[in-house]
């Protein structure tokens, strides 16, 4: 639309200046023979005198015919140009139409190309379709008449089955009437009497049931622990800062009561982990004998008290939070959702408690639940679990809200944002947790409703605690006397080894036994070596240090005379005394000695000791001291294999998170790549369409220069015919 406007203003403007180009040439020659005129009137006037009264009327009539000519002539070439405007626009009006219709033409020939190739796939297919479906009605018509015959055999079958079960009922009926005086399965009341078969795989299934719930009720737990702590954070932040200002008294005992969360959510898991430890594969468990799940509930009811204890004080905090000066209006609506939320989730978990504890009077009072209304009650927990769901559904969705509200305020802080990601984190994990509970309970509510509770084979009554306690003892005791039948087989060497091994034995019995006295005989020489080793090693020890001794002593008496000859009598005693503390000192430092077995540490203190006393000594000693250094080794060894241990879980655990971030890191890079290609894609596309346009553009331009080209032609021509005219009129 806006090429087409600036074509027609073109189009006008060239027109415009074509009409006074005209006019201007037009006024030209019309000054020009009116100079002629008045020079030609100037010389021939006189004679023009007398000729005037004749031409006036001639020049008159020719004024009139050059201005009716002239008038027609613009008549002319406004209905040439409002012909030539119109012609152009009913031509720009036609091409956009032919434009429109070849698009739509286009499109629809993609439209019929597609439906023909749909409806050719589609046409084979069904063809296709046509010859399997034939080909599986020949085989059904052939199954068919199997069946009929079987069925032929089958009703003759069950006719002879029918007659001899009416005969075989007809004799049994016969011998229990004349044989049995008294039958109790017959009566609910006697037959409940009788002891129940235990069902090991409905306890199996249980089992499993129950370990699923558990691990639901940890996932739970750890959220509600994670909620109930960042609520504390939050509280002591926001909307006044308990770094900077004091909070308000409700905000501190609401904080206070947050703070106790743990006392009252951690024993909701460990009653759930007593049930589940409570049913085993050689236990009956129904309701009348689920006596943990009485625990269960009364955690249940401390936490429902916490909960009740609490919510007033988060109402009003809520409410005070209302009333802040940087809570806006969005905010104040979030905030009411939440005060109306909080309410609910209260409610649902008083349900809650109402139907577990419902589920626990059998245990503890059996008259205080009818057994018809076991199905009503799971059915009500069932929907309460989804009611939970729903509500954790909304708080994760208005705190949500709420924490991007809060973003926008003036005043927020990095580890407000913090906080807010951390609650919504944990309403979602408690979300997830909860529809997880929810779905698991309605799957299985069918296992709950008709097999919690059973009775002897044929019975309609329940199966008592009573009667489910002897049941088990039944059963231990059958089982003990299974595994008194079967007896160990005593080992046994197969026959053809056995004969093997008498030949082998009868042939080499004297050569064995002659290898083993030489054996024997070569052992205790060498036990006999080893201590005459051993015992030479210390004499040899213990001469090094006699000679060690003499040594010393005679040194010392060498530097006794020594120092006689030269020091004078008076010092003398000094001598003496120095000798004998030097002697005293050389008998008393100890004595390191090394040989194969270790090092020896020999401590003399006299000279007269008996050779034998200080052999056992210095055994002991050697001993003791290699026993204090191989413990001191096994330690070290200890200790070192114990870091090295530690340091390989360190490197497990560093491959680990090595592992963990090289798959991030090629998920990122595929992303990149898939990033790099779509790029690549949309800048092809964009060069494509650029250049189209460029082409377009050139197109346009060179159909331009052709109009102008062609306009300019035409005002030359209509110049030379007016420079014709001009002249013809100039002639005349």
């Amino acid at each position: 639309m806006k090429d087409q406007s600036l074509r027609k203003l073109q189009q006008e403007m060239d027109s415009l200046t074509f009409r006074n180009q005209q006019l201007a040439k037009r006024v030209e020659l019309l000054q020009d023979e009116l100079a002629l005129s008045e020079a030609r009137g100037k010389k021939n006037k006189k004679s023009a005198e007398s000729s005037s009264q004749l031409s006036q009327e001639q020049k008159s009539v020719f004024n009139e015919d050059l201005q009716k000519k002239i008038e027609e002539n613009e008549r002319l070439h406004i209905l040439f140009f409002e012909a030539d405007e119109q012609h152009k626009r009913l031509e720009a009006e036609l091409r956009t139409r032919l434009e429109v219709l070849e698009t739509d033409a286009a499109q629809h020939q993609a439209v019929v190309d597609s439906l023909t190739r749909k409806y050719t796939d589609t046409i084979e297919k069904l063809q296709n379709d046509k010859a399997k479906l034939e080909i599986k009605s020949q085989t059904l018509e052939r199954e068919a008449k199997d069946c009929r015959l079987r069925t032929e055999e089958c009703q003759q079958q069950l006719k002879n089955l029918q007659a001899a079960l009416g005969s075989r009922l007809e004799e049994s009926l016969c011998i229990i009437n004349e044989k049995v005086p008294f039958n109790d399965t017959r009566s609910n009341q006697y037959n409940a009497l009788n002891v129940p078969l235990h069902n090991r795989r409905y306890q199996l299934k249980l089992r499993d049931l129950a370990g699923q719930a558990l691990a639901f009720v940890q996932e739970l737990v750890t959220a509600l622990l994670n909620f109930h702590t960042y609520t504390e954070q939050k509280v002591q932040i926001f909307p006044i800062d308990s770094a900077t200002d004091t909070i308000s008294p409700l905000n501190q005992k609401f904080s206070q009561y947050l703070h106790e969360n743990a006392s009252y959510v951690r024993p909701l898991e460990e009653g759930m982990l007593h049930l589940f430890e409570s049913i085993t594969e050689d236990t009956v468990t129904v309701l009348e004998t689920a006596v943990k799940l009485k625990a269960f509930s009364e955690h249940l009811a401390s936490y429902l008290s916490f909960l009740r204890k609490i919510l007033p004080y988060q109402l009003k905090s809520l409410e005070e939070e209302c009333e802040s000066s940087l809570c806006t209006a969005a905010l104040r609506a979030r905030n009411m959702e939440l005060h109306r939320d909080m309410k609910r989730l209260t409610a649902v978990f008083e349900k809650l408690h109402t139907y577990v504890s419902l589920l626990a009077l059998p245990s503890t009072k059996p008259e205080g639940l009818l057994r018809t209304n076991y199905n009503l009650v799971f059915t009500n927990i069932a929907a309460s679990l989804h009611g939970f769901h729903d509500v954790l559904k909304d708080i994760s969705k208005h705190y949500s809200q709420k924490a991007t509200l809060e973003q926008d305020v003036p005043t927020v802080t990095q580890k407000l944002i913090t906080t807010n990601d951390c609650i919504l984190s944990s309403v979602v994990a408690l979300t997830n947790g909860a529809g997880k509970i929810a779905s698991f309970f309605s799957n299985n509510l069918d296992h709950f409703t008709t097999s919690l509770s059973y009775g002897p084979k044929g019975g309609t009554e329940f199966i008592s605690p009573l009667s489910a306690e002897c049941m088990l003892q039944y059963k231990k005791k059958a089982v003990a006397y299974m595994k008194s039948l079967k007896k160990p087989c005593a080992d046994s060497v197969p026959y053809e080894e056995a004969l093997a091994n008498r030949r082998v034995l009868l042939s080499s019995t004297e050569s064995r036994e002659g290898l083993a006295q030489q054996v024997q005989q070569s052992l205790e020489k060498i036990a006999k070596l080893e201590q005459e080793k051993e015992h030479w090693m210390l004499e040899a020890q213990l001469a090094k240090i006699k000679l060690e001794k003499e040594n010393q002593k005679l040194k010392n008496s060498l530097s006794g005379h020594l120092t006689e000859t030269i020091q004078e009598r008076s010092v003398l005693p000094n001598v003496a005394e120095q000798k004998k503390e030097t002697t005293e000192k050389s008998l008393r430092e100890p004595i390191k000695s090394t040989s194969l077995v270790g090092m020896l540490t020999i401590t003399t203190d006299n000279e007269k000791a008996p050779d034998v006393e200080s052999r056992e000594d210095l055994i002991k000693n050697h001993y003791m001291a290699r026993i204090a250094e191989l413990t001191s080794n096994l330690q070290l060894a200890d200790s070192k294999s114990v870091h090295f241990h530690a340091e390989c879980r360190a490197l497990a655990k560093r491959l680990s998170l090595a592992e963990k971030s090289k798959e991030s890191l090629t998920e990122e890079l595929k992303l990149a790549s898939q990033n790099i290609s779509r790029l690549q894609d949309e800048l092809m596309t964009t060069k494509r369409s650029y250049e189209d346009q460029l082409s377009m553009m050139s197109d346009h331009l060179c159909s331009m220069n052709e109009t102008l080209t062609k306009q300019r032609e035409e005002i030359d021509t209509l110049k030379m015919t007016s420079k014709g005219n001009s002249k013809k009129n100039k002639n005349r």
